[in-house]
């Protein structure tokens, strides 16, 4: 029986593995400085601070643990937002509150002090991220730990982050509704049949239809953030070829990442509920 850190880490590595999930890294197709060993290297990276988030340890300081052994191989920034989306998952199964209002629970719980340790995790890892919101230049995660001050001035809870970024960040938004996206997909998966990379591909393409990618809009633009959506639904119509459209999108460097992001969590979510590996 695996216990909710493990299924984490197994979310982290299925998810990685599932395929096709156009422009994404996964057992078929990688980028020249993002490859498929790297992902499997920041999964087993990131077990220590699942641990602690399966623990009573501060939920920040798991979080950042994790990041900081996610960190340690070539390729950089892996799985930052996949850890993100699930850590709070894993204090809520550890604590048997694996609802949308159990996990909602686990955010509202979180402190300044996890803020900080949230931004901390920037300093192990580059990630790609939008500007702040007007006014909050202080609060530039790309500041990392230098901006902990500004939070403990502003009383700037974990939770309170995120609500600040929600409007453009699909992660962040993710965890202000109860984490609704990954619930639902986990649904899909489990209803699903066949191989679970199989399911994972399928419940990847259902998430970036329904959705433009804001990890995209990030990277290439409103317009590619739906274009992509776009195409994910011509793929589910039966007018597109996904394997083409998976090569397709790496050529051209479309990565949606917050999608993968939240497989992974809806990974994590249908294990605790018992989909069979």
């Amino acid at each position: 029986m695996r216990d909710p850190a493990q299924n984490a880490q197994l979310a982290l590595l299925l998810e990685v593995s599932g395929t096709p999930k156009p422009g994404n890294v996964d057992r078929h197709r990688e980028y020249d400085d993002l490859r498929f060993e790297q992902f499997m290297a920041g999964a087993v990276g990131a077990l220590p601070g699942l641990r602690r988030a399966a623990g009573t340890d501060a939920l920040g300081a798991a979080f950042e643990t994790a990041i900081e052994g996610m960190s340690h191989q070539s390729g950089g920034n892996t799985q930052f937002g996949a850890v993100l989306v699930t850590v709070p998952l894993v204090r809520a199964a550890a604590t048997d509150r694996l609802t949308p209002e159990g996990v909602a629970a686990v955010v509202e719980d979180t402190t300044v002090e996890d803020a900080c340790a949230f931004y901390r995790a920037f300093d192990h890892v580059a990630v790609a991220v939008d500007e702040p919101p007007e006014g909050a230049d202080d609060l530039d995660v790309r500041r990392g730990g230098d901006a902990t001050d500004a939070l403990r001035e502003r009383g700037l809870t974990l939770s309170g982050v995120m609500e600040l970024s929600a409007p453009r960040d699909g992660v962040a938004a993710e965890w202000i509704s109860g984490f609704e996206r990954s619930f639902e997909a986990a649904g899909w998966v489990l209803a699903d049949e066949g191989p679970v990379y199989r399911r994972a591909s399928r419940a990847f393409l259902r998430l970036l239809a329904a959705e433009p990618d804001t990890f995209v809009a990030t990277r290439n633009g409103a317009a590619t953030a739906r274009e992509v959506t776009e195409r994910a639904r011509a793929v589910l119509a039966g007018d597109e070829d996904p394997e083409a459209l998976a090569e397709e999108f790496v050529r051209r460097d479309i990565n949606p990442g917050t999608t993968a992001d939240l497989t992974a969590g809806a990974l994590f979510v249908a294990l605790e509920r018992g989909l069979e590996v």
